[in-house]
C-alpha cells in the first residue's frame, strides 16, 4: 500500500508544471507558443533564460524529492524509488491538472538519475553535453539518456523490476520526441546553438518554413 501511495504521490507531484505556471502568471498558455511543449526547454525559448532555469531546477528537484522520499519510506523495496521517480516522469508528461498535455520528461529524468547516484549524474551530464554540442540538437539528450540509464541501472543493481520501469519510461520519452526527429529530418528543429545564435537560428527556421510552403505549392 505504501508503494502504491508513493506511485500516486509521484504522479501528482510530477503533474505540477513550473513552465506552465510561470507562463500563466504572464497571461498565456506555453503550450500555444514555441514548440507547444510545457517544459523547461520551451520555457527557455519562449520566456527567456531565467524562466527556463527555474523550470528545469524545479522539475529536477521534484523527481529527486519523490525518489528520496520513497527510498526513505520503503527501504526494504529496492525499486521503490525508481518506480516512484518513473511515476513522477509520467505525471510531468501527462499532468492531471493540464488535461494530460505536459512536458517531455528530460529534467525529471535528470532528477531521477541524480537521486539514484550523483556521480552517475555528473558523468552522464558531461557525456550528454559533449553529445549535444556535437550534434547541436537538444532532443538527443533525453532519447539517449533514457535508453542508457535502464541498462546502467541494471548493470549496477541487478534490479529487474526497476529496469523494466525505466525501460517503459524510455519508450514514453522516445514517443514524445518522435516529432523532434521528424523536424530534424526536415530541417525545422531548432539547434542547441539557438542559445547563443538566436537571430541566425530564427532566420534559418523561417527560411525552412518558407521553403516547405513553396514546395507544397509546387506539388
Amino acid at each position: 500500500m505504501k508503494l502504491i501511495l508513493m506511485i500516486v504521490i509521484g504522479y501528482v507531484i510530477g503533474s505540477i508544471n513550473p513552465a506552465y505556471l510561470i507562463a500563466r502568471a504572464r497571461g498565456f498558455d506555453i503550450r500555444r507558443r514555441g514548440s507547444g511543449n510545457a517544459g523547461a526547454s520551451n520555457a527557455l525559448i519562449v520566456m527567456g533564460k531565467k524562466a527556463g532555469l527555474v523550470s528545469a531546477l524545479f522539475d529536477i528537484f521534484k523527481a529527486f524529492a519523490v525518489v528520496k522520499i520513497a527510498q526513505h519510506l520503503l527501504p526494504s523495496i529496492a525499486y521503490a524509488g525508481i518506480v516512484s521517480g518513473v511515476s513522477c516522469v509520467f505525471g510531468h508528461v501527462f499532468p492531471l491538472f493540464m488535461h494530460f498535455h505536459g512536458g517531455k520528461g528530460l529534467a525529471c529524468l535528470g532528477g531521477l538519475i541524480l537521486a539514484f547516484d550523483y556521480r552517475l549524474f555528473l558523468v552522464m551530464f558531461i557525456l550528454e553535453l559533449i553529445l549535444v554540442l556535437i550534434v547541436d540538437y537538444i532532443c538527443v539528450v533525453p532519447i539517449s539518456a533514457s535508453i542508457a540509464f535502464p541498462l546502467i541501472y541494471k548493470i549496477l543493481t541487478g534490479d529487474t523490476r526497476g529496469s523494466v520501469a525505466l525501460g517503459i519510461m524510455a519508450l514514453l520519452i522516445f514517443y514524445k520526441h518522435i516529432e523532434n526527429i521528424k523536424r530534424i529530418r526536415s530541417g525545422a528543429e531548432a539547434h542547441f546553438s539557438f542559445l547563443w545564435k538566436r537571430n541566425q537560428e530564427v532566420e534559418r527556421l523561417r527560411d525552412t518554413v518558407e521553403d516547405d510552403m513553396a514546395e507544397e505549392k509546387e506539388e
